[in-house]
């Protein structure tokens, strides 16, 4: 069996792909905030990064770049991961036994687009509970809670997700959160927090980071999105859970030596792109305001609060895959999540000027396309 990769939505051979130190000249890359490239700045910093055996914890960068993180979050440690799925399913399986189940919204990125490690590695069974807008209340997590009889899979963690991304970037308010953790914790439940994009929802919320995660037991974030970093995520919790942290992500093949290379881009990103984040919103806004106006496109641009936009292209006469395929030709490049939904990604390599073209490009090949529909 053979897998391709998708650039933009053309479906091509890894083989294929040409790898390039700068964004693609000329092209409005829209697909994710996974796209970025690192900063000049970045760059020289992991050239001059002092470096020594991570898995021997003697990695000085890795370590500043690990109690940098927990301090900013307010926690007792901190571990430096190669992926954000990595670092889900490390937290995961520290929380849980074989057999139990893990809460998420049936949307969330664990239950979906992580292979289902959480069955296949951690041995768990993840329980979608549908949220609005991608958002779990408590009344919706404690209606899934497994009863306490013993031939039931046991619940044993719930996961949130904030931002939510197949729900458009959507965002828990931090009194949500603190009620979903208080209550969890009450009836002896763990909440692990998939905040990859936690530093947009904070930055949405007005709230800093430590305080949107203060009582969640463990939370994951990503350097690599909206940070900018090339490479690399972070867990935080408690010494004894990053100490467990530390064992599984070596069974999971996640022990760097030499990482201070790449974690110089981490503590450059960690302490300057969070400022600018508020940017990448703003152009999110203006797309979504730009896409509700052209016909045949659908979205509520007061639902877009960060920097992730989902719209809905049934009325086109076109399905998601072929849009995208579309605007591709003209240098926009944007992802299909279903048949007919089509999200793009704002992020600090696109800047305004981008957005607005890419809305011009969305404009001409939609109204071409239903004229030649009529």
């Amino acid at each position: 069996m053979s897998y391709t990769v998708a650039k933009g939505n053309q479906r091509v051979d890894p083989d294929e792909v040409k790898v390039s130190g700068k964004a693609l000249e000329g092209v409005v890359d829209l697909r994710s905030d996974t796209v970025t490239r690192p900063t000049d700045e970045m760059r020289r910093a992991m050239a001059a990064a002092e470096v020594g055996d991570d898995v021997y914890g003697e990695d000085p960068t890795v370590n500043r770049l690990e109690k940098r993180a927990a301090e900013i979050f307010g926690k007792e440690a901190a571990l430096f991961v190669p992926t954000g799925c990595m670092g889900n399913l490390i937290s995961i399986k520290i929380w849980t036994h074989h057999g139990n189940e893990v809460i998420c919204e049936e949307r969330s990125h664990v239950n979906l687009y992580e292979l289902a490690s959480m069955s296949a590695i951690a041995g768990c069974m993840p329980r979608g509970a549908r949220g609005e807008d991608g958002i779990l209340t408590w009344e919706e997590i404690k209606a899934a809670i497994r009863p306490k009889i013993y031939y039931d899979s046991q619940t044993a963690l719930v996961c949130l997700e904030n931002t939510s991304n197949m729900a458009g970037g959507t965002i828990y308010p931090t009194e949500q959160v603190n009620e979903i953790c208080d209550n969890a914790h009450k009836i002896g439940l763990k909440v692990h927090l998939d905040g990859a994009r936690i530093f947009n929802a904070a930055t949405a919320l007005g709230d800093h980071v430590a305080v949107t995660t203060k009582k969640v037991d463990s939370v994951m974030f990503c350097l690599s999105k909206g940070l900018g970093a090339p490479v690399g995520s972070m867990v935080a919790g408690t010494k004894a859970f990053i100490e467990k942290a530390r064992i599984y992500r070596k069974m999971f093949g996640g022990g760097m030596r030499q990482a201070g290379v790449i974690a110089a881009a981490g503590l450059i990103a960690l302490e300057k792109s969070p400022a600018r984040l508020h940017v990448d919103h703003e152009n999110a806004k203006l797309l979504a305001e730009g896409i509700a106006e052209i016909p045949g496109l659908k979205i509520d641009p007061k639902k877009v609060r960060s920097n992730i936009v989902i719209f809905d292209c049934a009325k086109t006469g076109m399905t998601a895959v072929e849009l995208c395929d579309a605007v591709h030709a003209h240098g926009v490049w944007a992802q299909d999540t279903a048949l007919y939904s089509v999200r793009v990604v704002t992020h600090c390599d696109v800047h305004r000027a981008g957005c607005e073209r890419a809305l011009e490009v969305l404009r001409e090949v939609v109204t071409k396309t239903r004229k030649a529909g009529a």
